[in-house]
């Protein structure tokens, strides 16, 4: 019985997961596009997907490599952008921290936004779960997701490297961001610090290596989190 409501509930989280390869494919698609653009290879592109599964990161982190920018400055970057998901894992640990230690280790691995915002919302719906039926219908979320995010990269990638150098792709990065900022500026906090990394950004973009970006980034978040602590007051 154990056995058949956990992959009923893997099942579940498969289905789930589908809409979100509608978007997922086509940006992993575009990472391995702009990834070669700023000159990486093709096992290079399929490495960072590999290794670091998280697309804003990985942009950010080309980005900053396209400008030559210093390993550390690169490092931060990517760190400071996927800081949401130590958020993400204190909010799942209630629900998944008594798991054996190697299955944290993959939830920690493909804990991304899809998975998070899919498993979390199904865990507080669902709370007779038990923590069996919950590692499966995270695992679920993933198990497409996964291999397609690698395949777009080695597609892109591929594609990128066929395009001719008259064909440049430097637009695609921010008209992305842009595509991935506009929906969640939902509250005025949210705009706050748009408007205030945008401002700080080209303030302080005499900095060298994208520091400034980095700086403009923390300035941004205090900026929205005041105006939300003064809201909530």
């Amino acid at each position: 019985m154990t056995s058949t409501t956990r992959k009923s509930a893997f099942v579940r989280g498969t289905l789930d997961s589908v809409p979100f390869l509608v978007v997922g494919v086509p940006f992993a698609v575009l990472f391995g596009v702009v990834a070669t653009e700023a000159g990486l290879d093709v096992a290079q592109v399929l490495g960072m997907s590999i290794l670091v599964i998280a697309g804003a990161s990985q942009f950010t982190a080309v980005q900053l490599m396209s400008d030559n920018a210093p390993v550390w400055t690169v490092l931060a970057a990517a760190l400071a952008v996927n800081l949401r998901m130590a958020m993400y894992s204190a909010s799942l640990q209630p629900h998944l921290g008594a798991a054996r230690f190697r299955q944290r280790a993959l939830v920690s691995y493909l804990n991304v936004d899809g998975s998070y915002a899919l498993s979390i919302q199904e865990y507080e719906a669902r709370p007779a779960m038990t923590l069996g039926e919950k590692l499966g219908y995270f695992f679920g979320t993933m198990v497409l997701m996964t291999p397609l995010w690698f395949a777009g990269s080695w597609v892109g990638a591929v594609a990128g490297q066929a395009l001719p150098e008259s064909l440049a792709m430097d637009f695609a990065m921010p008209i992305l961001f842009l595509a991935l900022v506009g929906p969640m500026l939902r509250t005025l906090a949210h705009l706050g610090a748009a408007v205030t990394s945008v401002l700080a950004a080209m303030l302080l973009s005499f900095m060298p290596q994208g520091t400034g970006i980095l700086l403009a980034g923390l300035v941004a978040m205090a900026v929205g989190a005041e105006i939300e602590r003064r809201m909530k007051r």
